[in-house]
C-alpha cells in the first residue's frame, strides 16, 4: 500500500497532463510543457554538477575544507564561503549538495548554512545581469545590505543548531 501512495501522485500528474492534450485543455498543457522545460534544464544541469560535486569530494581534502571552513576559520571562513559561493553556477541545485560535502568535511555549520543563502544572492552572472538593468548602485546597496544578513542569520541559526540537543538529532554529524 505505502508504494502505492508514493506512486499515485506522479501518475495522477501525468494522467492529467495526457488528458489535457487530448482534450485540449490550455492550463493542464501549460503545465505540461512547463514541466518539459524544467526536465530539459535539470537533465542539462544535474549531471555535471554532481560529476563536479564527486570530483570536490575526491580531490579536496578535509583537512583543507577544515582549515579555510571548520570550527576555527573564524571571519575568513564566511569570506570564502561567499567567494565559493559567488561562482557557483547552477543555483540551489547546485549549492545545497555541495553545502552537504563541505558540512561532511567539517566544515562549521554557520559557514555551511552562508555558502547557501549566498550562492542565491551572490553569484557573479546574476549581479552582472542585475546592475546592467536596474544599476550599479543597486546592486552594491543590495549585496551590501545582504551579505551581513545573510552571515548574521547564518550564525545565529548555526548556533541554535550546535547548541541545542533536540535539534542536534536533525543534521547529521560531520564528525
Amino acid at each position: 500500500m505505502k508504494k502505492f501512495k508514493n506512486i499515485f501522485i506522479p501518475i495522477t500528474y501525468l494522467i492529467f497532463i495526457i488528458i489535457s492534450w487530448v482534450i485540449n485543455f490550455q492550463p493542464g498543457i501549460e503545465i505540461g510543457t512547463n514541466f518539459y522545460d524544467f526536465i530539459k534544464t535539470m537533465i542539462g544541469i544535474l549531471p555535471f554538477a554532481f560529476i563536479l560535486i564527486g570530483l570536490f569530494e575526491v580531490w579536496i581534502k578535509k583537512e583543507t575544507v577544515e582549515k579555510y571552513f571548520g570550527q576555527s576559520s573564524g571571519f575568513k571562513g564566511y569570506f570564502w564561503a561567499i567567494v565559493l559561493s559567488s561562482t557557483t553556477v547552477g543555483g540551489a541545485y547546485v549549492a545545497f549538495p555541495v553545502g552537504y560535502s563541505l558540512y561532511n568535511k567539517g566544515a562549521k555549520l554557520s559557514i555551511v548554512l552562508t555558502y547557501i543563502g549566498s550562492a542565491a544572492l551572490t553569484r557573479i552572472p546574476m549581479t552582472i545581469f542585475e546592475a546592467s538593468f536596474i544599476g550599479i548602485k543597486f546592486s552594491i546597496l543590495r549585496l551590501s545590505l545582504s551579505i551581513p544578513l545573510i552571515i548574521l542569520t547564518s550564525i545565529i541559526i548555526g548556533h541554535r543548531f550546535e547548541n541545542n540537543k533536540s535539534l542536534n538529532k536533525t543534521i547529521p554529524s560531520n564528525k
